[in-house]
């Protein structure tokens, strides 16, 4: 029974969700958030989103020019997707159509909620609605009856990264379109990938034509060029609903696809779309007073579930990673695009915990990608391995996956490619490796400071050996429980290598030469880079110092003890987004996510329920520019969501929540076999902000973590706040979570 006194728990999250936060720019510097506010549904193929002009990911909430609507997005760092936009106009065709873009309107009239989008062009008096099925995009475009011609352009080569190739085919039916994409080069790389598309209209069109980039041909249907395009033409005032399949295995299907999902009107798609939405959101329920910080909340868990992706068509069919078409076990779900440096960290462990039937699935996919190419893909985009970013981090993305409750999926096969990768390199399709240079690795105890190690910013030796030790030490926890314990043992000693980079006397992780010496590294001097510093991928040696999740203890003994590492976190922490160029504590970027929790292992708890607050209150919010960076395929996302949770896994591989202070009064989360995660924090959505006290099960606990089994058990934590500090909670050195030394 809920007392008068107590804030219900939200009945219906899809109505505290605004698709339009985080949509700007969190931090002057370092601060494009990339994410889309446009229509998908939980993990979806399509992602129908507007896209706006000079954006590499599509689409930024302070630009008004938009080149329309495309079908695939993605909140990374690079160009990438923004696949087959589409714009609907009254324009009438230029010299140039391929450049188009029209003024949308960044008012009260733009709204974006899950699976549904709306905005007005204020120029041309259109206004579009979408929304969405797993592999279709429906819109509803409404044109003023003013006499100008109702116009819609479709862009085959008009894919965020540029395209190699890109057809057209207008149907001689007048209401269908057909055509491909072929894009990739993410980041660089020299990945590719074909979508297939195939879309009906609601009425058929008057007039056509089409486009190669060079010149226009009126009359005409088909199209074949990198830029290739084409528009066609309705009455003015028409309402045009226009459904658009996706297929990456072919036009045909794509249209199998557009058939299989074609049912209902445009309001019964989105009336579905809802409340699949809200029934995912719902397998968390939070109770507060606060209403941003239930928008931002609920904002953030919608974020956290829209990647990976559905890759297989619905007849299960998909692209494979050997290039042959491949068909995905019946019930289950072919998932792709893992940007795996960003989700290790606490994604991974989000979706298993509330997802882990689809987690699993997630985990079989990247195994079948082993199994396809010959090695574990690194940052896998469609059906290629990019070798983004630095370290193996696909491998604690299924250790954590496994941890937090996905165990459908051949486990001994996936450590079989983990071990593979971290032995011989992983030697994939197309001379892809896992680990690059692993034979020097192996030979020095760390990577060294050689063109061996060059990664996307410089040579990156140091946070490559702090990386593949963290990588090690999820393989250990993995053979561990499969019951290999010598692998086990061995991978654990390997996960201590990040030690061989610890210059005792600087206190500091350190590159090494090959031939055995620290460089020269007496203390932070700002970049010597393009992003971060000589030796370390997207931060530098103060950022990186810390990224020892999976020995802690080990660190701070290495630093002088708890009194010294407190010191060093509280000038660490002054700055609470400071980027690459400053040796502060940069929150908009991976690296630094645990940091907040490092008090926790010093006896001074109060000071992780201090700075977690600080960023939840200083960095994120229910606004465009509500989050602090790279929201990273819902990696910046989840940490909000655990930070307001109250828990945090601290250790990539394990099941550990470390504890904070909770953002509400009371949090259920729903596990399987009806059971549930009940944390119960009176005062905390009226900013009560530290733990006086902790119980978990009705038994009270000193301990500033949750033993690993209570992600499979759930049970009760009750969390008893104050406004005053209390540094006797959780001061023991018992207190602390666990730590894993090579003795453990």
């Amino acid at each position: 029974m809920v007392h008068a006194e107590e804030a219900a728990f939200v009945a219906n999250p899809v109505e505290h969700v605004d698709t339009l936060d985080g949509t700007g720019t969190g931090n002057e510097t370092w601060g494009e958030i990339n994410n889309f506010p446009g229509a998908s549904v939980p993990f979806g193929m399509v992602q129908y989103s507007p896209d706006t002009t000079d954006t590499y990911a599509g689409y930024d909430h302070d630009n008004d020019r938009s080149t329309g609507f495309s079908m695939t997005h993605a909140s990374v760092g690079c160009a990438a997707f923004g696949d087959l936009p589409m714009l609907p106009t009254t324009t009438p065709i230029g010299a140039q159509p391929w450049y188009a873009w029209e003024t949308i309107a960044h008012d009260d009239t733009e709204i974006g909620v899950p699976g549904y989008y709306t905005v007005r062009f204020p120029d041309t008096g259109v206004t579009a609605e979408l929304t969405a099925t797993t592999r279709t995009g429906v819109g509803r475009f409404s044109y003023p009856d003013d006499g100008r011609p109702a116009l819609f352009h479709v862009r085959s080569g008009g894919s965020l990264a540029g395209n190699y190739a890109a057809s057209i085919q207008l149907g001689a039916d007048n209401t269908t379109i057909t055509g491909s994409a072929t894009t990739g080069a993410f980041c660089g790389r020299d990945n590719t990938y074909t979508v297939y598309f195939a879309m009906r209209f609601s009425q058929p069109f008057t007039s056509f034509g089409t486009w190669d980039g060079e010149s226009v041909f009126a009359g005409a249907r088909q199209a074949d060029s990198w830029s290739s395009g084409g528009y066609v033409e309705f009455p003015a005032g028409s309402v045009i609903e226009v459904r658009t399949a996706l297929s990456y295995v072919s036009v045909e299907g794509a249209r199998a696809n557009l058939a299989a999902e074609s049912g209902g009107s445009f309001e019964d798609v989105r009336a579905a779309a809802s409340s699949e939405w809200n029934a995912v959101l719902s397998r968390v329920a939070v109770a507060g007073s606060n209403s941003a910080d239930i928008e931002t909340f609920y904002t953030s868990l919608y974020r956290s579930l829209l990647h990976p992706n559905t890759f297989n068509d619905a007849d299960g069919r998909y692209l494979g990673f050997d290039g042959v078409v491949h068909t995905v076990a019946t019930g289950h779900t072919r998932y792709a695009n893992f940007s795996d440096w960003d989700t290790y960290r606490c994604l991974a462990a989000l979706q298993a915990l509330l997802f882990p039937d689809r987690a699993s699935d997630m985990a079989q996919s990247l195994v079948n990608d082993a199994e396809q190419s010959g090695s574990l893909p690194r940052w896998a985009l469609a059906n290629s391995a990019t070798g983004e970013m630095t370290g193996d981090n696909v491998v604690p993305l299924i250790a954590s996956l496994y941890a937090f409750g996905a165990k459908d999926f051949d486990t001994k096969r996936a450590l079989y490619y983990m071990v593979k990768g971290a032995t011989d390199g992983g030697v994939g399709r197309g001379g892809y490796m896992e680990r690059p240079g692993i034979a020097s690795y192996l030979e020095h105890g760390y990577a060294p400071q050689t063109e061996e190690f060059r990664g996307d910013h410089g040579i990156d030796g140091a946070s490559i050996t702090l990386e593949w030790s963290v990588d090690d030490f999820a393989i250990s926890r993995i053979a561990d429980a499969l019951g290999e314990k010598a692998i086990g043992a061995e991978f654990l000693r390997r996960g201590q290598f990040w030690q061989n980079l610890f210059n005792p006397a600087t206190g500091r992780i350190t590159p090494r030469g090959d031939d055995g010496a620290f460089l020269d590294n007496p203390g932070f001097t700002g970049p010597t880079s393009d992003l971060g510093e000589d030796g370390f991928d997207e931060g530098n040696s103060e950022q990186y110092l810390w990224m020892v999740p999976q020995n802690i203890a080990g660190l701070v003994n290495a630093l002088g003890g708890r009194e010294a590492v407190a010191e060093r976190l509280d000038r660490f922490t002054t700055g609470l987004n400071a980027g690459p160029d400053e040796p502060n504590l940069w929150l908009g970027n991976e690296p630094n996510f645990g940091v907040p929790w490092l008090y926790n292992y010093v006896g001074q708890p109060w000071k992780t329920q201090e700075t977690v607050d600080r960023v939840r209150r200083e960095l994120f919010g229910p606004t465009p520019g509500g989050e602090p960076g790279n929201d990273d395929l819902g990696a910046m996302s989840s940490w909000y969501v655990w930070a307001a949770l109250g828990l945090y896994p601290i250790t990539p591989g394990t099941a550990l929540l470390t504890a904070n202070t909770p953002l509400f009064d009371r949090v259920e989360i729903r596990l399987p076999a009806d059971k549930f995660i009940r944390i119960s924090a009176p005062g905390a959505s009226s900013g009560l902000k530290y733990i006086d006290g902790l119980s978990v099960d009705g038994r009270p606990t000193d301990q500033t973590y949750l033993p690993e089994s209570f992600v499979r058990t759930g049970g009760d934590i009750t969390f008893s706040l104050s406004a005053i500090r209390n540094i006797l909670w959780g001061f023991a050195e018992s207190s602390a979570p666990p730590s894993f030394g090579a003795e453990s």
